[in-house]
């Protein structure tokens, strides 16, 4: 077991970390774009933070947090999710002060204690974004037209949008009476879990992923139905602002999604390639979870995206990430002078945003070429002793095969000149 990752952990090696890049930097791009600007919290926060951030119903609460007590006695639990660190950060550091509305974005590992499956692990990698500060529905299209844009600019086509109303506290009340009523004859026919919602939070039930709960609850009412006035009319708003961008939707009344802090808008983005745990990314409006954790009342609304499940839809999608290329210069060397003024030269180039290496491994000259070949060089340099003495080098194109004699002396200019530096 030493030499074995945990269950539900992955390592990723070098052959696939460029992948990872490619995304984070397109992340990081998109993000500049909309005004978006990057914070980094904690691995780990006070337990209390997910169970009234999250809420005590949920599945993340109740069976997925990896919770413990440190030598202090305090609870403390692996990040779960993004959005509640980053609405204590936002109340910590007084971001509510500042001009509003609040952009940010995050990259983040996150833990959850689950059964490890395809493109989800125990840990996990999201990406996300949160807005404070505005109660406006075009805040929400822009949100979910950040998401689309991604999905655009990675050529990713077999993506839909569902999105739906989940309404506020005022118009959840009422549905929750109605919606209660419904599943008063059916709790014996629920789960366990079900039947623990049902006081707390009934409409969670309807997310219950257990397939005997689903039957029974087909054709219960839908929150989309009993909405307020002020609720309609910014689901209304939504729509028409994803309207005025050409952003194809669905409106998908089920879609209630797994945390309790959300209200009004909540969007998923569905592919069919990765099986049926299909939802890529997802998200939606929480204007009451900064003042449930101890801040001023803020209107709020965000996504979360698994990094390793937008890499199995590229890859299920037949788009590859292009690899990077190896290094401008590879240096062979002939005798033990070449040996450390190549270990001096390298240092040089890479002072000269050159990229550049060498043998390590004591091969001989042909071996050295085929390693250089091997790992994409641009350039071969061939540095004798010989050589050093006339103060030239031989350089050879590794994609042409063309070589010349070119002065040691002045060799970093001559490779900015070729490299277009």
């Amino acid at each position: 077991m030493l030499t074995k990752a945990p269950r539900g952990t992955k390592d990723v090696v070098p052959s696939d970390s460029y992948k990872w890049q490619h995304v984070e930097e397109l992340f990081r791009e998109v993000c500049e774009k909309f005004g978006y600007k990057e914070i980094r919290t904690p691995g780990f926060e006070h337990t209390e933070l997910f169970e009234r951030g999250v809420g005590e119903t949920t599945d993340v609460v109740q069976k997925e947090m990896y919770t413990f007590e440190d030598r202090g006695g305090r609870s403390i639990t692996l990040k779960a999710e993004g959005t509640a660190p980053a609405a204590r950060l936002f109340i910590e550091n007084k971001l509510y002060a500042e001009a509003q509305p609040t952009k940010i974005f995050y990259i983040t590992p996150v833990y959850r204690y689950e059964r490890p499956q395809k493109g989800r692990l125990r840990e996990h990698h999201q990406f996300g974004i949160e807005v404070y500060g505005s109660e406006s529905p075009a805040i929400d299209a822009e949100v979910i037209s950040i998401v689309s844009t991604i999905y655009n600019k990675l050529g990713v086509k077999d993506i839909e949008l569902h999105i739906n109303s989940i309404g506020c506290p005022q118009c959840r009340k009422e549905y929750n009476k109605i919606l209660k009523e419904y599943l008063s004859d059916k709790l014996d026919k629920l789960c366990k879990t079900c039947n623990s919602r049902y006081e707390k939070n009934p409409m969670r039930i309807l997310d219950c992923k257990n397939e005997s709960c689903q039957a029974e609850l087909e054709d219960a009412p839908l929150m989309v139905d009993y909405l307020c006035d002020d609720c309609k009319v910014h689901f209304e708003s939504v729509k028409e602002y994803l309207n005025e961008l050409g952003i194809d939707f669905v409106v998908d009344p089920k879609i209630v999604r797994g945390l309790d802090y959300y209200t009004k808008t909540a969007f998923e983005f569905i592919s069919k390639e990765i099986g049926a745990k299909s939802t890529v990314c997802g998200g939606g409006r929480y204007d009451g979870l900064i003042e449930e954790i101890g801040g001023p009342k803020t209107p709020a609304v965000g996504f979360g995206m698994g990094i390793e499940r937008l890499l199995l839809t590229l890859e299920n999608n037949g788009i590859e990430i292009e690899e990077p290329t190896g290094p401008d210069v590879f240096v062979v060397t002939i005798g033990e002078r070449a040996e450390k003024e190549a270990f001096k030269l390298l240092y040089k180039l890479r002072n000269n945003n050159i990229s550049a290496d060498k043998d390590y491994l004591d091969r001989s000259i042909k071996a050295q070429f085929k390693y250089s070949n091997k790992i994409n060089a641009t350039y071969t340099i061939v540095i004798g002793d010989d050589e050093i003495e006339k103060d030239v080098v031989t350089l050879k194109n590794m994609k042409t095969g063309e070589q010349e004699e070119i002065k040691l002396s002045n060799i970093v200019e001559i490779l900015k000149n070729k490299l277009g530096r």
